[in-house]
């Protein structure tokens, strides 16, 4: 072999060894966003339900609905067992016991003397502030049990089919999306399952009606916090 050969071949053996590939690095996850979803309002056939919680307002808590000055509304709310239950005290019922949640709202009476707002601009007539009632946080331990009164949607809104309900980032949205637009005065039960008692009354409601929001007081579940110095389990 000749210097020029051995030069030649270690010079090959020295290239295949610079040209070996590199691992790829470890691809970072990124975390997915659930869209909004769809979700079918099932009328609720209260002859299911039996006790309802007792709290430290009575089985049921009443809310008036406020925005500014101006009331919208009520709403009462209250929780109940399985059918069959004649006390139902969380604490004593079984792991896989589902709670439903149930919030009845009444708009208020039409103010007659309250002088309409005027619109700003040409396309104003044609906007219309949406009609919905939703929680605020998220419903922890949804079965995606949901639904309200179809009767009552009828003579509110003029329309059975006129709520259209959403499950987004874990919240519950009731919105109007058909009908006549909701009569003062009349009545829309909501109502939700979980498998999660509520603890107390929470702020985690909200009605929107003609533009005008009011924050709303009822029964919950707890949001999952770890006990100070108790390590999660």
């Amino acid at each position: 072999m000749t210097y020029r050969t051995a030069c030649s071949t270690l010079l090959l053996i020295a290239l295949a060894g610079c040209g070996s590939p590199e691992p790829e690095p470890t691809p970072t996850p990124t975390a997915t966003v659930a869209a909004p979803r769809t979700l079918v309002g099932a009328e609720l056939d209260f002859s299911t339900l039996g006790a309802k919680i007792e709290g430290p307002q009575g089985t049921e808590i009443e809310t008036v609905l406020s925005a500014g000055n101006r009331t919208l509304g009520k709403m009462t709310s209250y929780v109940a067992c399985p059918g069959g239950t004649d006390v139902c005290e969380p604490g004593t019922m079984p792991e896989n016991t589902v709670y439903t949640y149930v919030h009845s709202i009444t708009l208020a009476e039409r103010d007659d003397d309250a002088e309409p707002q005027p619109a700003d601009g040409p396309e104003a007539a044609e906007e219309t502030p949406p009609t919905l009632f939703r929680t605020t946080a998220k419903a922890r331990g949804f079965n995606a049990a949901i639904g309200y009164s179809r009767d009552q949607a009828e003579q509110a809104l003029g329309d059975s089919d006129a709520i259209t309900i959403t499950f987004d980032a874990e919240q519950l949205i009731w919105r109007v999306t058909k009908g006549e637009g909701w009569k003062p005065g009349t009545t829309i039960t909501f109502w939700w399952q979980s498998t999660i008692a509520p603890k107390g009354p929470e702020s985690a409601y909200l009605l929107e009606v003609d533009g005008n929001q009011a924050r709303a007081t009822g029964p919950f579940p707890p949001e999952d916090k770890p006990v100070e110095g108790k390590p999660r389990k």
